[in-house]
């Protein structure tokens, strides 16, 4: 990032902070719900700043901006920065409620952790919104399995980890609680990794989603089944009530399937029920209230509430509201995910590291979690059609805890069942997991080779081409094809990559369109692709009639005589675009191509452009087309091109004149030429419109050959700015 950007962002913060401490100084020490809120919308305000901007720094130092995130929550946190006492913040910014609550389980406010709670299940909906639904299900088998495994072999690992250093029994509740907690997975972590990197819909991502949502259930299970054993732990006059142990499983597997299935099986009464409420935005609000609703029930019935919002988006995934639904709610998951993982970095009280048997134990323990997963999720897929690199990419995605994992371990030591040291050492695997893990598992992605031994992805659709001649004519078809899509009642949504994307839906018809230089592909099932063809078709006549009533009603020479009659705008400053340099008093060409190939020259002897051949036929090509003289002895040849870094002007006279088409049919003698690049957003026609404006006074083209010097006609364009 450019140092300018850097100091723009810190002055920014300083300038919010000040404020910041001078009215909390005036607000004084109570403690009322008004007082609370004001905190807490302070908090947000300085959370969404840092958040951003360690972001920003992880991803300039290739570490994903997740990460950074976490970190930022560990700087700020109450244990940290946070706890530093300021001017109106006795207990520091984000360590009041710590203070004031001694022996809380959360260190943070439950308004900033209910806030933080919300973007959790924002994110997994999004992420289940995400998930290839088809390749979901073909690989549904293959998630079950290696969740099931990972599981298993988390749970042990994790029980004989507490067994080996805390020298306790296989039923004790703390090394029965080590191994819950090494069956979680994090799926938030994980899951933004996969859209970073664009790898939600590939074999891996989706087996990840499948086996984490299959480890989270069968986590919780097991937590439900311990908490059901811990007074007959306790009490060893008592014996395991194993049918109420067995109840307990039954119940959290049977509302996660019964939802599943009931979501999947309802999808599209669901979407038809979503579309009731018109506009673009509507149906995507509603869409989300409807996963709170069913993340409460999750958490109602013992699961976690992540689990529901996933089910959520899964059923939504293929539906199509999916794409509208994930545009619409974007601004809001840029807002509230970060706070989420800026707030779980918050969770780490890095005083427990202080202690060396501490950090020993948790380095194993975090030791034995992560090659847990990779193997135990690993070494089932080499029996699956993955290869090593799709099993270490399952494994390692599998790897990190966090969200499930600290919750599991806050009821743990909500209940005394934690001791403060195992609390620590679980903190700290949970730490070291999630911040170790992501930067692995990025690293593997970057690696453009399958992680299958043969092509899982779905290999029915087919691609049709429609080769087009520029981008500009691609852009002129793909946007009334679009309309025709949108007329036909379908959902479009667009993304940008390398080329332009459009993701259109329709109940169960599914088309990408991309828009490239050189024409537009469709890519769709076998069944959809006469579909295609007939819409463009239609596209083609459409314009073809549009193209025909222009010729017939525009004549150019009359917009160009209105071109001339404007306003100068005060608003352009033509010394940001005109350079002296790039002035010459004495053209010597006789026709309008020596013309124009002067002016390029004069741009490439400055500097101003990187290919001139290519620049002199962007020019020569948009003057073929409709001549650029005007009257009064001006002529602004202008185009677009790749080959100028930003908006530049050359300026010639020629004393004598050349003929360049002008409209009253006298010669041209002041030439502007306009550069601007071809992909870029500058105001390429407000500066034209403004030269052109400059020049219709009568008296501008005498003004300009009067001048003896290039900066005397330097001032006088840059002076009409006032």
């Amino acid at each position: 990032m450019p140092e300018s950007t850097w100091k723009i962002i810190s002055r920014t913060f300083c300038f919010l902070l000040i404020p910041i401490i001078l009215f909390a100084e005036v607000s004084g020490p109570s403690h009322s719900m008004m007082q609370k809120m004001e905190l807490l919308v302070l908090q947000l305000g300085v959370i969404i700043f840092v958040a951003k901007g360690m972001s920003i720094l992880f991803e300039k130092i290739k570490i994903p901006g997740v990460v950074g995130e976490l970190t930022a929550g560990i700087i700020i946190g109450p244990y940290l920065l946070g706890g530093i006492p300021l001017p109106g913040f006795e207990h520091g910014f984000f360590g009041t409620y710590l203070a004031l609550n001694p022996g809380a389980t959360l260190p943070v406010s439950p308004e900033l952790y209910g806030i933080a709670t919300i973007a959790s299940v924002l994110l997994l909906f999004m992420v289940g919104l995400e998930t290839n639904f088809s390749l979901f299900l073909r690989l549904s088998a293959t998630g079950v399995i290696v969740g099931i495994a990972g599981v298993i072999v988390s749970f042990l690992v994790g029980v004989w980890t507490g067994m080996l250093l805390l020298d306790l029994p296989f039923l004790h509740p703390e090394t029965l609680f080590l191994g819950v907690i090494s069956t979680a997975t994090s799926v938030g972590i994980t899951g933004r990794i996969l859209t970073e990197r664009r790898k939600m819909d590939t074999p891996e991502g989706v087996t990840i989603l499948a086996a984490a949502v299959i480890d989270d259930v069968l986590g919780i299970v097991l937590l439900a089944v311990i908490l059901g054993m811990i007074p007959v732990l306790n009490d060893s006059g008592q014996s395991v009530n194993w049918g109420y142990v067995l109840r307990l499983g039954a119940k959290a597997i049977g509302v996660w399937l019964l939802f599943t299935i009931l979501g999947l099986v309802l999808s599209r009464r669901i979407s038809k029920f979503l579309k009731v409420f018109k506009g673009i935005n509507v149906p995507a609000v509603m869409a989300f209230g409807l996963a709170l609703l069913l993340a409460g029930i999750f958490e109602k019935a013992g699961l976690a509430m992540i689990i529901g919002a996933y089910v959520m988006g899964l059923s939504l995934s293929k539906t199509d509201l999916n794409y509208v639904i994930q545009e619409s709610l974007k601004s809001l998951y840029l807002f509230a995910v970060p706070v989420f993982f800026v707030v779980s970095g918050m969770m780490v009280d890095l005083s427990v590291f202080s202690s060396r048997t501490i950090i020993f134990l948790g380095l194993i323990y975090t030791l034995g979690a992560i090659l847990a997963k990779v193997l135990g999720c690993g070494i089932p897929l080499l029996f699956r059609k993955f290869n090593l690199l799709g099993a270490l990419r399952v494994g390692f995605g599998m790897a990190p805890r966090a969200e499930v994992a600290l919750i599991i371990a806050g009821i743990g030591l909500s209940a005394g069942l934690l001791s403060r040291d195992v609390f620590g050492m679980v903190i700290f695997m949970s730490m070291l997991t999630t911040v170790s893990t992501p930067p692995i598992l990025d690293s593997l992605f970057k690696k453009e080779k399958n992680g299958t031994t043969e092509e899982l992805l779905p290999a029915e659709n087919v691609v049709t081409e429609f080769p087009l001649p520029t981008l500009e004519t691609v852009e002129f078809v793909s946007a009334k094809s679009l309309q025709l899509f949108r007329d036909e009642g379908f959902f479009i949504n667009q993304m940008e990559m390398a080329h332009k994307y459009y993701h259109i839906r329709k109940n169960d018809i599914f088309i990408t369109m991309i828009c490239k230089p050189n024409g537009i592909n469709f890519e769709s099932s076998p069944d959809d692709t006469q579909y295609v063809k007939t819409l463009m078709y239609e596209s083609f006549v459409e314009l073809n009639e549009i193209i025909n009533d222009l010729k017939d009603i525009t004549k150019p020479e009359s917009l160009k005589n209105d071109f001339m009659e404007g306003k100068d705008d005060k608003r352009v400053d033509l010394r940001r675009v005109l350079d002296p340099g790039c002035i010459r008093l004495n053209l010597r060409g006789s026709t309008k191509k020596e013309i124009i190939e002067e002016l390029v020259d004069i741009l490439d002897s400055q500097y101003q452009i990187t290919d001139k051949k290519r620049v002199f036929e962007a020019v020569w090509e948009r003057e073929q087309s409709f001549s650029t003289g005007m009257k009064n002895g001006l002529a602004i040849p202008h185009a677009r091109t790749d080959n100028v870094g930003a908006i530049t002007l050359a300026v010639g006279i020629h004393r004598k004149g050349v003929n360049f088409e002008s409209l009253d049919g006298e010669p041209s003698r002041v030439f502007v030429l306009l550069l601007s690049p071809k992909h870029k957003t500058v105001p390429h026609i407000q500066i034209l419109a403004h030269i052109a404006a400059v020049m219709s006074k009568e008296d501008a083209v005498r003004k300009i050959l009067d001048c003896k010097t290039p900066q005397a006609v330097y001032q006088f364009f840059t002076e009409s700015e006032g």
